[in-house]
């Protein structure tokens, strides 16, 4: 028998990530449609200090698994510690964020649990006690809604900002439950690196995203993006043209072989619009498009489209961004 609707934090740089509150909410909006209870999970170093705040969206337990060994994702130290936390519930679903690392762990975690994973999730949706979720599929063409045999439990991974947030409420207090776990050498022979110490806003969780392509010619005049990324406040992304090109990192790369993003506001400088590119950046609230090309691809998916050489455009757009800025 069921006895809560289980979520799994993500933990990183001595916080959860916006993700992992979008979770949460989703993870309470179900319980409650089930008449069941939210019990989480968080992993990391430095969590137990932070464990309460999952309460404040929602989560009415919270199993913390507190080890300097855990301070990166490691696949190897988490998915057994995480695999272990799970066993020792029945949930009804597991809800998890759709992150680089949550697809990882997702994978694993639905091979080692033998339960059925539907990963991206944009919807889960409960009517009658039976949950059905809606994903992107054939690179992000068609929408596809997904349920589960009886007897299987659903491992959700949920799209990062697509889920709404509920308001935190400080005076909502979670149970917190220390679990001991020992990770050391024996159990993994990799460690893991963080390697997020720019302080760049995350491209998965930025409500703003200034992106360029092949038509900014080279790395050179990259910094006329980042120029309009400081005034809108916005992270710089990149298409793969871009990126294979050694312009840019691959880390900044949106599109279905990089990461997808969900901004309320997308800018694609210098982009054709290719569908691997659009797979990544076309759930977003708003696009923008600036390319010389009226028939680029990318202007059929476009709010608004510049046909203009961006690079008289852009250096004026950011003038006009700034003057309105100094008048507000």
């Amino acid at each position: 028998m069921a006895d809560c609707v289980m979520m799994i934090a993500e933990f990183r740089g001595g916080n959860f990530r916006r993700v992992s509150i979008e979770v949460a909410s989703e993870a309470r909006r179900l319980a409650d449609a089930l008449g069941l209870g939210v019990c989480g999970i968080a992993i990391g170093a430095g969590v137990g200090a932070k464990a309460a705040e999952l309460g404040w969206y929602g989560v009415d337990q919270v199993l913390v698994a507190d080890d300097a060994a855990l301070a990166n994702y490691v696949a190897e130290t988490y998915v057994p510690v995480i695999a272990d936390l799970i066993e020792q519930r029945e949930p009804a679903a597991i809800l998890l964020p759709a992150s680089v690392d949550g697809k990882d762990l997702a994978a694993r975690l639905a091979a080692r649990l033998g339960a059925g994973l539907a990963q991206d999730c944009t919807q889960v949706v409960c009517a009658d006690g039976s949950i059905k979720v809606k994903r992107p599929i054939f690179a992000g063409k068609c929408l596809a809604w997904c349920e589960w045999a009886d007897g299987v439990v659903p491992l959700i991974s949920c799209r990062p900002n697509v889920m709404s947030c509920a308001g935190g409420d400080p005076a909502r207090q979670a149970a917190i439950v220390p679990v001991e776990v020992a990770v050391g050498e024996a159990r993994s022979r990799v460690t893991g690196v963080d390697l997020d110490t720019s302080g760049k806003v995350e491209l998965t969780e930025a409500e703003i995203i200034v992106s360029g392509g092949r038509g900014m010619k080279g790395p050179e005049n990259f910094p006329l993006i980042e120029a309009l990324a400081k005034e809108l406040g916005a992270a710089v992304g990149a298409s793969r043209a871009a990126v294979d090109a050694g312009w840019r990192p691959h880390s900044d790369q949106v599109g279905q072989t990089g990461k997808v993003v969900n901004p309320n506001l997308y800018v694609a400088v210098g982009i054709s619009g290719a569908i691997q590119h659009l797979a990544g950046m076309g759930s977003s609230k708003f696009i923008v498009a600036v390319n010389k090309d009226p028939e680029a691809p990318i202007f059929t998916k476009a709010d608004f489209g510049v046909v203009e050489d961006l690079f008289k455009f852009i250096p004026a757009f950011t003038e006009q961004v700034r003057v309105l800025k100094s008048t507000c």
